[in-house]
This record gives C-alpha cells, sequence and structure tokens, in this order.
C-alpha cells in the first residue's frame, strides 16, 4: 500500500531536518565528491558521516558510486540543487518579514 503524497513529502523534509545533511547536499552541489572529502569539509566523524549518507541515499536524494575503496557521492537530480535555492529564498524572506516586524515594533508607542 504506497503513502499519501504529504506523507512522501513530510518524510522529505523530514530526512533534511538535520543540519549535516544540509550542509552535504550543498557540498554536493558543485559536483559528485569523494566521502574523505565530505569529510574534511564537514568535520564530523566517519561513521557519523556515513550514517547521514545511508539516509540521503534512501531518500533518493544522493547517489553512490565506487571505485576500488574510493566511494563518491552526487546529487540524484539537479532539482534538489533548486529545492536547497528554494530554501534559502524563503529563508531570507522570512527573516526580511521579522526584521520590518521588529523595525514596526520599535517604532510603535508602547501598549498599555
Amino acid at each position: 500500500m504506497s503513502v499519501p503524497l504529504y506523507q512522501a513529502k513530510a518524510e522529505l523534509f523530514r530526512t533534511l531536518g538535520h543540519p549535516v545533511r544540509i550542509r552535504v547536499l550543498e557540498l554536493l552541489q558543485d559536483g559528485p565528491k569523494p566521502v574523505r572529502d565530505l569529510l574534511a569539509e564537514v568535520g564530523i566523524e566517519a561513521p557519523g558521516m556515513s550514517q547521514h549518507l545511508a539516509v540521503l541515499r534512501r531518500a533518493g536524494l544522493v547517489t553512490s558510486t565506487r571505485d576500488g575503496s574510493l566511494v563518491t557521492y552526487a546529487l540524484s537530480t539537479p532539482d534538489v540543487a533548486d529545492l536547497l535555492a528554494a530554501g534559502r529564498r524563503i529563508l531570507g524572506a522570512v527573516l526580511t518579514d521579522r526584521e520590518g516586524l521588529l523595525v514596526q515594533l520599535q517604532a510603535q508607542p508602547q501598549d498599555r
């Protein structure tokens, strides 16, 4: 039995709910990278990186290739980079709106 689309979307966003995973996806926007490079950039231990990469792989957000002992990861589709860009735009808009509200709040006399 398949899950409803909204549930699948929620699972996708839960996958993106960890800063290490977001950082890995950001790094992969520039092209495929071996695990050793991801480890150097992110600064976590290999077992932790392995777990995060497995979550991203199961979600279909990244693919991996092996050449001997070298494992390289890449974004599964350019849409992943588009999603990260949309998140950045949304965050920018939200923060801008909050800043505008703060300015308005500070400009108004205090409520009694």
